[in-house]
């Protein structure tokens, strides 16, 4: 038994004996940093490359773009470096976005009384391609109006973006808008791919006015 413990103790100060210790440093100080799935500190941080083993380094901070390297310490393979630093960029999917509470939410907005059915039907209509090019379905007969998905890349994440109109009620006349804001995570998602999308809770900036517009132009209040 003290054999086989002196082997493990003896193979275990061999792997730190030569593990290869990297320097990683982020512009951002406050940038979280995780090896393996466990954060091990922020902006600045040793990590160790045990022997014959590869390690999976993460920096992230709210608002930038996420960072990932792996650094292996293989026999043959490429040494990792004493010291790496990593320039964090602004996220651009959240620069050219708002946290709103407008996101994925169901509006009832009831129409102002002076406009019959027909008319606010007209505007409605042109309040949404204020906004977006292509209506994909626009029912008069029963005020559904739902618009294609209007998809904007960026470097890593992909939003897609469309507005939904039904009647909510016929007496008062009243709408329920719901404007849906979805993100992949990944840059370049097909606009198709349903299963890779999630509720997103922000808007890109070009919609940020288009619940208020139409309380101004269609609303009774």
């Amino acid at each position: 038994m003290k054999k086989i413990l002196l082997i493990s103790i003896l193979f275990l100060f061999s792997l730190i004996l030569n593990a290869q210790t990297v320097l990683v440093v982020a512009s951002e100080p406050d940038a979280k940093i995780t090896v393996d799935g466990q954060n091990l500190g922020t902006g600045t941080l040793k990590v160790k490359v045990p022997k014959d083993a590869c390690i999976n380094v993460k920096i992230q901070k709210v608002g930038f773009l996420k960072y990932e390297q792996i650094y292996c310490n293989k026999k043959g393979g490429s040494t990792p470096p004493k010291k790496q630093y990593f320039e964090m960029s602004k996220d651009d999917a959240e620069e050219a976005s708002i946290k709103t509470d407008q996101a994925n939410v169901d509006f009832s907005l009831e129409v102002k009384s002076t406009y019959d059915p027909t008319e606010a039907w007209k505007l409605t209509s042109q309040i949404v391609t204020d906004y977006f090019d292509a209506i994909e379905v626009a029912d008069k007969e029963t005020s559904y109006l739902r618009t294609a998905w209007s998809v904007q890349v960026f470097q890593q994440n992909t939003i897609r973006t469309r507005l939904i109109i039904k009647l909510g009620n016929s007496n008062p006349l009243t709408f329920k808008i719901k404007l849906v804001s979805e993100s992949s995570g990944v840059s370049g998602t097909s606009v198709k791919a349903d299963e890779q999308f999630r509720d997103w809770d922000r808007i890109l900036r070009k919609y940020k006015n288009i619940i208020s517009d139409f309380s101004t132009r269609l609303g009774n209040k």
